[in-house]
């Protein structure tokens, strides 16, 4: 059955896991790989009929494995169904093996003209099919292959890809080279991580997925390597409140920031936290900004804290402490930070706080590290160029090295806890990209931790939470969203309204 993005499984692989799954499909469940193969280019094909019902002319680009005889079937397919099929092969034809062969000699048994790749193919089609390399790419593609891509993509055709756009790593969602920009994909059987982050989601387009019939058997006997997080997890973990709740039920949640000159990111921490329902909002800040803090959010209870002694006695009412928004490295945010180690209450860690912890690392199970790849790059003396390379190994590595739960945040958020357990959201915007953003998340994190939640459900929720009304504030345009445009939403969501 094709679903669409909202409907996607689950669950998350790796190339190697889908290969597997593809094995088990064929070798102990007696599913012939070509019925396989049919299928998949009968749901391709129908994908292609539903979204451009119009589309007269299709260009089917097919490389040498089974990825190319999904398009061999498409092309028989499309052909069968009136449309006017070219199909370019970018391999020798002599060198097609298996369930591939066979799907190309069934093709060409209803009078499809194979032929070279050309331009002209491209600019005289309503729709490019890419068939040309799938899953199993583990190097830089170039040749042939690399000029192929690039002219899909200067082509003004829109491109379906088929189980993934040739040229993406399915595992780390990184171009190997260059990528097909695809308008829709449609992946099978096991649905590959890469394409939900990093540059991912944009190579994709619309992501659809089939599972071709394949039997929850197979799935049993393959472990996934993610998944996909959804607004089921927060109904269970936060139900309705019992009627004689009051708010020291709700959790007392300590914020620390807003060095001298930096206000804004802990207010939006605050009201955040507030709006997530934690029963009371503390927040630690510079003495200038105590007086003021609060006069757009009265509910906030501000503290001027100077010095380490002050800061210690506020910790000691509070249930959870988040440190980080607008602390700043230098002298005060250094100190604020230092005295928040010495406390065992659990701790969520952002911005500044990360940073300083960069500096001198260090290791404990009950905190929520939030960074975003420029705050991991620091905090694994890497770049961010690396880190987005691998952000499913980034994430590893920022677990490993400091503990806890780590919230990896960019477009395919990945949250990591202490098992090893890898959470995506898929959820978010481009929208997104404006200060404060990550300052919100850090107090709706913190207050989901206040209400009882562990860390690793804190965490998972608490970034499909801050996705999701990000997306639903972005319904009135994404250019210009601001991190408080979240506040009116949160609530809302955070009651599954």
């Amino acid at each position: 059955m094709i679903a669409r993005m909202s409907l996607l499984p689950h669950t998350l692989y790796r190339a190697a896991d889908v290969r597997e799954l593809d094995r088990i499909a064929i070798e102990e469940f007696s599913i012939p790989g070509i019925e396989l193969m049919t299928r998949a280019g009968a749901a391709a094909f129908a994908v292609l009929s539903s979204r451009w019902p119009q589309a007269r002319r299709i260009a089917v680009i097919c490389g040498g494995g089974n990825n190319g005889g999904d398009g061999f079937v498409i092309a028989r397919l499309a052909q069968a169904a009136g449309r006017e099929v070219s199909v370019a092969l970018l391999v020798d034809v002599n060198s097609l093996k298996g369930d591939a062969r066979l799907a190309y000699e069934a093709m060409v048994t209803v009078d499809i003209e194979v032929q070279p790749m050309r331009a002209g193919l491209l600019d005289n089609s309503d729709v490019i099919v890419d068939a040309m390399l799938g899953s199993g790419l583990n190097r830089d593609v170039k040749g042939h292959w690399q000029d192929t891509i690039v002219a899909l993509n200067a082509a003004s055709v829109p491109v379906l890809a088929i189980d993934i756009p040739s040229g993406l790593d399915a595992n780390s969602g990184a171009a190997m080279g260059v990528v097909v920009q695809a308008a829709v994909t449609i992946s099978f059987i096991g649905l590959k991580q890469g394409m939900l982050t990093a540059g991912g989601p944009e190579c994709c387009g619309d992501i659809l997925f089939d599972d071709l019939e394949v039997p929850q058997a197979v799935y049993e006997k393959v472990a996934p390597a993610a998944s996909r997080i959804d607004s089921g997890r927060l109904s269970v973990l936060l139900p309705r409140r019992v009627r004689s709740a009051h708010k020291g039920d709700c959790g007392h949640v300590l914020l620390i920031g807003g060095a001298p000159g930096m206000s804004g990111a802990i207010q939006l921490a605050g009201e955040a936290a507030l709006r997530c329902g934690a029963g009371r909002v503390s927040i630690a800040t510079a003495g200038e900004h105590a007086a003021v803090l609060n006069q757009s959010q009265p509910e906030l209870m501000m503290h001027a804290v100077a010095d380490a002694a002050a800061l210690r006695s506020l910790m000691k009412r509070a249930d959870v402490i988040a440190i980080g928004p607008g602390l700043s490295t230098a002298a005060w945010g250094m100190a604020m930070f230092d005295t928040v180690l010495t406390s065992d209450v659990p701790l969520v860690v952002d911005a500044d706080a990360l940073n300083l912890l960069a500096r001198e690392p260090f290791m404990r199970d009950d905190w929520v590290l939030t960074p975003h790849p420029g705050e991991a790059a620091r905090l694994l003396n890497m770049s961010t160029s690396q880190i987005q390379a691998d952000r499913f190994c980034a994430a590893d590595a920022l677990q490993r090295q400091y503990g806890g739960v780590v919230v990896l945040k960019g477009a395919g958020t990945l949250v990591i806890d202490q098992n090893g357990t890898v959470s995506l959201c898929d959820a978010g915007n481009p929208g997104m990209a404006s200060g404060g953003m990550g300052d919100v998340l850090t107090g709706v994190i913190a207050a989901l931790m206040a209400q009882g939640l562990n860390l690793s459900d804190a965490a998972t929720s608490g970034a499909w939470l801050h996705a999701s009304v990000a997306d639903r504030a972005a319904l009135a345009g994404e250019r210009g969203l601001l991190a408080s445009d979240l506040m009116p939403h949160l609530r809302a969501i955070v009651n599954g309204l």
